[in-house]
């Protein structure tokens, strides 16, 4: 079986890939088309994006705003507020004020902005490959720590080495060889193509994938689909 973790990179997408027996391979994908492609044949994915995502209305995802709680109070501003659907036809930041304020009368932050191509070819990915439904799935890397951690959400910043540290300590429990693909990826990309911690979220998705797999949580508990069909959730693994 094939398990995959994928995590946003400068340089595209970076993917990690576990079978049932934790045999893993990694690699960074560089278009969307590519990594249609490269997730064709697996069993689960893992994705740290915006999936589901509403057309207009006041309300925020739902996801988003009990995700927030879950992380409070280091960590709920990590995951940031979905864009409205029409605001991924933006051309510019300030476009795409605009645009999401008709949606639903709120600006977006930059941080949203940011990230608005990668959920643009998501969202088209996925709009153009039905069989990819339920098969690719939402997750946020913060969350899936929470869970791995007894539902305790992280003390460190990421980006920091002792967050670093903090979360492979816990990976580690789980995933024994993580270590060995964090050196390899790390000294094989230079890190203005893959920072470490899109690494350590890229294996969390992974991990979450394969261990979970038949067993998923989410939040909220009984997700929501958009116009598409596509779910308005993130998916985490609770262990026993």
């Amino acid at each position: 079986m094939k398990f995959i973790g994928i995590d946003g990179c400068k340089d595209g997408w970076f993917c990690v890939t576990l079978d049932e027996d934790d045999n893993w391979s990694f690699r960074v994908v560089g278009k969307t088309e590519g990594l249609g492609e490269y997730v064709a044949h697996a069993d689960s994915i893992m994705i740290d994006i915006p999936i589901g995502l509403l057309d207009k209305g006041v309300d925020e995802r739902l996801c988003d705003k009990e995700g927030r709680k879950l992380l409070r109070p280091k960590r709920s501003s990590s995951v940031f507020p979905a864009p409205a659907r029409q605001t991924l036809q933006a051309d510019s930041y300030e476009q795409a004020q605009s645009i999401n304020r008709r949606a639903n009368g709120r600006g977006l932050s930059q941080q949203s902005w940011n990230i608005v191509p990668k959920i643009r070819d998501i969202d088209s990915l996925l709009l153009s490959h039905k069989s990819l439904h339920g098969v690719m799935r939402e997750c946020h890397p913060e969350i899936c720590f929470w869970a791995l951690n007894g539902k305790q959400a992280m003390q460190h910043n990421k980006r920091k080495e002792q967050g670093k540290q903090e979360r492979l300590s816990i990976l580690e429990k789980y995933f024994e060889t993580c270590h060995q693909l964090f050196e390899q990826a790390a000294s094989l990309y230079l890190r203005r193509q893959l920072a470490y911690d899109d690494i350590i979220d890229a294996m969390v998705c992974a991990v979450t994938s394969r261990y979970g797999y038949g067993n998923y949580s989410t939040v909220p508990v009984a997700p929501q689909k958009d116009a598409h069909g596509l779910a308005i959730e993130m998916v985490y693994w609770l262990p026993d």
